[in-house]
């Protein structure tokens, strides 16, 4: 089944009150949700008490959204160090739902929520179920695994404000996905970029592709590139949508792509977004990268003053054509822990994913970035498999493909690399967020 193209396409806004509101009137809200919970966690976080005070800010001195640059930062590490209850701002009994994900320290970054909060958090993703023009008549198949990571659960809470029907499977067995989906009748399904690139594969071999009545996808959770999103759409033939989140602030419904593509409305009435400088923490004029920072305007459980995301992105504040006036924040080009510089050179994964979408064949889409250190100079592999279709035991043609693939990642990256070609799909798939990187440095 067809996705529906951009001159049929039917607007859909589920709360335009909000979506379509004026600068002055957002602004005007944004102050006064701030106000107010400034003074909310200097009353009853002592995190948040202690960094005020040691920057001589009390909360009378916030007088609206323009003294934002005034308030504290909040990092993944003070998350880790207040693990898990140190950050809320209500009593424990008031708690009814914690998320969280993994870290490399042992310990998980936790995120408490209220009722409201949890009522919110599904309000917004039914938002942005509404902009993928879905509604309460689809089936939305969630592949995105369920437990404490919020990918499962958040799409499942904004099926359900939507009232449409929830298939929830969760994330693996790749088979039973594709059966399910067509048993079913799922409409729209819900997972990673690179699983739905896995996901596509699989169905395109197994010949069910005609058999399902899928229409929409909603990819969130890592990096992707349009050339992904293209070849996605152009095995399924459908629309794709990007989802963003994260679980300190809230889950996925933090911001989402339009129909238009032009980057994903945040949903600031609930989500304040800074994008700055990662060096100096200055503001970045709308349309330059930096870092992406949120502050959690109305959030009770767990309110965050400008988290630091680590993710980096630019900022639109121009109405989008779809009639939406929320800002925009442009596609990720990756986080400021995913970035390698490599002799001096900022390298981003996203930039090899383009580069091998863009040689039009002889490689697939699946590749893997090695850093080593060798005599004191940085070296970068890429591994990459070659594409099925021209997969040959001719060591001519393979040299060939191989010196193709260097000459086009230098041109992108601005430095040269160690390509290694091996076999089709013997890069590890992933069910969740792809890891795209080794890097053996001990930096």
């Amino acid at each position: 089944m067809a996705g529906v193209a951009l001159t049929d396409w039917k607007e859909q806004i589920r709360d335009p009150k909000i979506e379509c509101m004026s600068r002055d009137e957002m602004h005007a809200l944004q102050s006064e949700r701030l106000v107010k919970q400034v003074k909310n966690v200097y009353d009853n976080v002592a995190f948040y008490r202690r960094k005020m005070d040691e920057l001589g800010v009390l909360p009378g001195d916030i007088k609206g959204i323009d003294d934002i640059n005034k308030l504290p930062f909040t990092t993944k590490e003070d998350l880790r160090d207040n693990y898990p209850f140190g950050l809320l701002a209500v009593p424990q009994e008031k708690i009814v739902r914690v998320q969280g994900t993994s870290g490399t320290t042992g310990k998980l970054t936790l995120a408490s929520y209220t009722q409201k909060d949890v009522d919110v958090w599904g309000e917004c993703v039914a938002r942005a179920l509404t902009m993928a023009g879905l509604d309460a008549s689809d089936r939305i198949h969630i592949c995105y695994g369920y437990g404490l990571f919020t990918g499962g659960l958040g799409l499942d809470f904004g099926a359900r404000a939507l009232g449409a029907m929830a298939i929830p499977m969760s994330s693996g067995n790749t088979k039973r996905q594709l059966m399910c989906m067509e048993d079913f009748g799922a409409t729209a399904f819900a997972c990673t970029p690179s699983y739905a690139m896995y996901l596509a594969e699989a169905a395109q071999e197994a010949g069910v592709i005609d058999r399902l009545k899928i229409k929409v996808s909603i990819n969130g959770a890592e990096p992707w590139t349009d050339e992904m999103r293209k070849k996605i759409e152009s095995i399924f033939h459908i629309n794709t949508f990007d989802i963003y989140g994260l679980c300190e602030v809230t889950g996925p419904g933090v911001a989402m792509d339009c129909i238009h593509h032009k980057g994903l409305h945040v949903y600031e009435d609930y989500f304040y977004p800074e994008v700055l400088n990662p060096a100096d923490h200055t503001a970045c004029a709308d349309g330059e990268t930096g870092e992406l920072v949120f502050t959690t305007l109305a959030k009770e459980g767990m309110p965050l003053l400008r988290y630091r995301t680590k993710d980096l992105t630019s900022i639109e504040r121009d109405t989008c054509e779809c009639g939406r006036t929320l800002p925009r924040i442009q596609k990720f080009t990756g986080r400021t822990d995913d970035m390698k510089v490599i002799r001096g050179v900022n390298v981003f994964p996203t930039q090899v994913e383009t580069a091998l979408l863009s040689m039009g064949g002889g490689v697939a889409p699946h590749y893997m970035l090695i850093v080593d250190r060798e005599n004191n100079l940085d070296v970068l592999t890429v591994m990459v498999e070659v594409d099925e279709k021209y997969f040959s035991d001719e060591i001519r043609k393979l040299d060939e493909l191989k010196n193709r693939v260097g000459a086009v990642l230098k041109q992108a990256l601005g430095v040269s690399v160690r390509v290694k070609l091996v076999e089709p799909k013997t890069i590890q798939r992933s069910e969740g967020k792809a890891k795209r990187v080794i890097d053996n440095r001990n930096l």
